[in-house]
């Protein structure tokens, strides 16, 4: 339903959930000179392979660019272009921050702390199971 839902919301940009949730982790401040495709699977808990395709879609709309890593040859890093910048911070971010409004509307702070409580609870639990499951793959 988040996929559903929260394209709707950024679907005027050409924009998907997944594509939005690259565009947020490559804006973050302490990320301007890119990150390597491996930190960026890993800080959005995705496979690199989910992410390769997603990523060269991307860089063809010209929404990221993506070079050989300076300290790495063999990696690639990403970063979002000067025109993927423009659209996340003046077309794509006001319309989340809509719909995220729309969604926790009738939320009050104690039920939207209880959510995110539960929510980081699950998420642990869902670590110790991949975490269990990448070390029986090994």
């Amino acid at each position: 339903m988040l996929h559903k839902t929260g394209t709707r919301a950024v679907e005027e940009e050409g924009l998907t959930t997944q594509q939005w949730a690259v565009l947020g982790a490559l804006s973050r401040e302490e990320v301007q000179e890119g990150m390597s495709v491996g930190e960026l699977a890993r800080y959005l808990m995705v496979s690199r392979q989910n992410l390769s395709g997603l990523i060269s879609r991307m860089e063809r709309d010209g929404h990221l660019s993506a070079a050989p890593d300076a300290l790495d040859r063999r990696s690639r890093r990403v970063r979002m272009s000067e025109a993927g910048r423009t659209l996340w911070l003046h077309q794509a971010t006001p319309k989340i921050q809509a719909y995220y409004e729309e969604v926790l509307g009738n939320f009050s702070v104690d039920d939207m702390t209880h959510t995110l409580h539960y929510l980081l609870k699950l998420l642990d639990n869902m670590k110790r199971i991949d975490e269990r499951g990448t070390a029986e793959e090994e």
